[in-house]
């Protein structure tokens, strides 16, 4: 968890608390040591969150202290709800869960109005899309992607057949029939698209791959655009 969201999340949950917070129950929660939490409470104390306590007694928040009120506008809300429920159709559950927290932290802060038109807002989306991976995680595959790290792959192919290969991971693109992984392959020696069910198993080597800053994700955009990204 990045210090900034770990900062909001204190600040939420004292907010919410109707009596004392220990740095231990905090420390808990956000999975992090006891001394960190310490840290983090002076640094928001310095910054003039209004936060009394004290080490071995607990913290709260000051009554009447509010984070200030994000600036959406009606569309903005409603482009918000869409896009959060838009990744119930992508078959990753880390993203959907990463937008189900997305959404909670903005309908803390959204003025009164507002938080009724995120929870309400007169939209639909339907369920229907790409199917989930049983076997991999696509969260492993994004970092590895962050990391440019390489992956071993076992794949199988629409007929049945089973393929083992070094890839290297550039993007993940979800499309409503299936989400593919796209990569340069070492075995094919060129860029290739995999979908993301058909992975049966995976690997995140310690090895990274040249990402040329940018080079790799440029030329296979460029391949995609022009609709010559083959699909193993």
């Amino acid at each position: 968890m990045r210090r900034s969201d770990r900062l909001f999340d204190i600040i939420q949950r004292l907010r919410t608390a109707r009596r004392p917070v220990t740095a231990a129950a905090l420390a808990e929660d956000l999975e992090v040591a006891v001394r960190t939490v310490y840290r983090d409470i002076a640094t928001l104390q310095a910054r003039q969150v209004p936060i009394e306590g004290a080490a071995g007694i607990g913290y709260m928040l000051r009554r009447g202290f509010d984070l200030p009120p994000l600036m959406f506008t009606v569309e903005e809300v409603e482009a918000i709800a869409v896009g959060a429920r838009l990744l119930t159709r992508t078959g990753d559950l880390g993203l959907q869960d990463a937008a189900e927290s997305v959404l909670s932290k903005v309908t803390v802060v959204l003025p009164e109005g507002l938080r009724a038109q995120l929870a309400s807002a007169p939209i639909f989306v339907s369920g229907s899309g790409a199917p989930v991976p049983e076997r991999i995680d696509l969260s492993a595959i994004r970092q590895a992607i962050r990391d440019e790290r390489k992956l071993h792959i076992a794949y199988e192919d629409e007929r049945g057949a089973r393929s083992e290969r070094t890839i290297w991971p550039i993007a993940v693109a979800y499309y409503v029939q299936a989400t593919l992984i796209g990569a340069w392959c070492e075995l094919r020696r060129n860029y290739r698209h995999f979908r993301a069910d058909r992975i049966v198993a995976l690997t995140v080597l310690e090895e990274r791959y040249p990402s040329d800053n940018g080079r790799l994700m440029a030329e296979w955009l460029a391949l995609r655009q022009n609709g010559r990204g083959a699909r193993e």
